[in-house]
């Protein structure tokens, strides 16, 4: 036992550790790097890019560490390139750990719903911000486990440097071996040695995990990303009541040779409240998201207050960074059927997040902007509450006060209460009835809801296969419908309805 200590305490064992870790550390970090680049490549929507980052994980993948490391430290040279032992085994190392990297990098980033990337554009953020804000701080929290599994292989895979003279711990082990003929007391020692490395590893991803854990104390909010400003009033309404808010022209739009858009003509004037019914696929989640640039159209324009969407004052496509600002700019908020709350940020911070990214709003005032508004949806007592503990009804609240943060002149509801359980639609419903109460927003509401319509919109306009049906004030055209199909359509609505309710 007193030679087992003594092995376990030697200096020649311990510069050994200390080479492990550096081969381990340079390696991980190179493959790091190298992993997001590759990550990234596959993630790109240029194919070459994309076919090239999968050759290089077949080669890397498919081919042993150890011959990797020979080919480093002995090929290399051939082509002048000599690099020292420690490094080429760093190298071998790194370029290997690189394709598994990036498979956890890709999960991550895939891992993260689409309906939250689409709100972020929706929100105006940039494709940078909404990376760094959205889509990243969620890959980490998925790739963290799996990339301490990595690093505990990685580190007992350095001991494949030893085969190019690397005088790490599992070499010193050897030649210590081979000299004193205690083999089992060394390797003993030695494999203590790496248990006590891969469990402070464990450790460090446990206490990693921990610190990213959405269930503990909120921190503060993060700084902005766009130039602060002092406060976020509400800006004045301009005095035209009767002008143009949203205008198409001709738009068209077709998925795999089916016209879901064809040649739509629409006008809606500011401050009125459109219901915009139909059959499912006759393009009314499409035309929304046309109007919000979250699709592009194959012909036609889209005019917001005048502004042609998608193009500069030069006739210019827009790039996409460019058409995030531009929604920022016109001021469309949209809310999908989904929710679509950013899954890693509380109700507060779904809200309040945008406004300091997106527009720069300083942060006490972001908040008080958050609070004001969940508040007004009856929801002030849950601002700390992470999406997944609330319900259903009340994450459609939280993404209609978030649509309404930044003070949009015309809001998009797509289907706001279709993914809800029957005894949460009332609650929602209502929360778009204040909206609409409360006048001077131009609201566009894609539903199913008739009796709902009825209600709240000023018009109503009826879509089948891409095409304007019907459009009329919203009472007469639901009780006097002047077309077969949409009064059949309003037949299909009640006797669902009717099937609906308690017996």
């Amino acid at each position: 036992m007193s030679l087992f200590l003594h092995y376990l305490t030697m200096p020649y064992l311990l510069r050994g550790i200390v080479l492990t870790l550096e081969v381990t550390a340079l390696g991980l970090l190179g493959g790091l790097v190298l992993g997001a680049a590759l990550a990234a490549m596959q993630l790109s929507r240029l194919g070459l890019l994309a076919a090239i980052a999968r050759g290089y994980a077949i080669i890397f993948r498919g081919t042993p560490l150890i011959l990797q490391m020979v080919f480093a430290y002995d090929a290399l040279p051939r082509i002048g390139l000599t690099l020292p032992a420690v490094l080429a085994g760093s190298l071998a190392l790194a370029f290997n750990e690189a394709p598994f990297i990036a498979e956890m990098i890709r999960a991550g980033v895939l891992g993260v719903d689409r309906g939250q990337t689409l709100a972020g554009q929706a929100l105006g953020m940039t494709p940078a911000v909404l990376m760094r804000r959205i889509v990243a701080p969620q890959a980490i929290r998925v790739a963290v486990p799996a990339f301490g599994n990595e690093a505990v292989s990685a580190l007992k895979n350095s001991s494949l440097a030893s085969t190019i003279a690397v005088p790490e711990l599992t070499l010193r082990s050897t030649q210590l071996a081979s000299s004193t003929f205690d083999f089992f007391s060394i390797f003993f020692a030695a494999g203590l040695l790496y248990l006590v490395l891969t469990g402070a590893i464990s450790a460090l991803q446990l206490v990693i995990e921990r610190w990213l854990d959405l269930d503990r104390a909120r921190s503060a909010p993060a700084a902005s990303d766009a130039p602060a400003s002092a406060s976020f009033a509400r800006p004045e309404r301009r005095q035209a009541p009767a002008r143009i808010a949203v205008e198409t022209k001709g738009l068209a739009k077709s998925y795999d040779g089916r016209k879901i858009l064809d040649g739509l003509d629409l006008s809606v004037r500011e401050g009125e409240v459109v219901a915009l019914l139909g059959p499912s696929g006759s393009g009314k989640s499409t035309l929304l998201r046309c109007l919000n640039h979250l699709e592009d159209w194959d012909e036609g324009d889209i005019h917001i207050f005048g502004r042609r969407l998608g193009y500069g004052d030069n006739g210019r496509k827009l790039s996409p960074r460019e058409i995030a600002l531009e929604r920022a700019r016109v001021g469309v908020g949209m809310v999908f059927q989904q929710f679509n709350l950013f899954g890693h940020l509380s109700a507060l911070e779904n809200i309040a997040g945008p406004l300091r990214w997106v527009h720069g709003v300083e942060a006490r005032a972001a908040e008080a902007r958050g609070r004001e508004l969940l508040d007004r949806v009856g929801l002030g007592h849950r601002a700390e509450a992470l999406p997944r503990h609330l319900s259903g009804g009340q994450q459609q609240r939280v993404a209609i006060a978030r649509a309404l943060a930044a003070h949009p002149s015309v809001l998009l509801l797509d289907e706001p209460t279709s993914a809800l359980d029957p005894e949460l639609v009332g609650e929602v419903l209502e929360t778009i009835r204040g909206l609409a109460r409360d006048g001077g927003l131009t609201m566009i509401i894609s539903t199913h809801q008739i009796r709902f319509a009825d209600e709240v919109a000023d018009r109503v306009i009826f879509l089948s296969g891409g095409a304007i049906l019907e459009d009329g004030p919203a009472h007469e055209t639901l009780a006097r419908p002047k077309t077969p199909a949409f009064a059949r359509f309003l037949s299909v609505m009640e006797a669902e309805r009717v099937s609906e309710l308690p017996r």
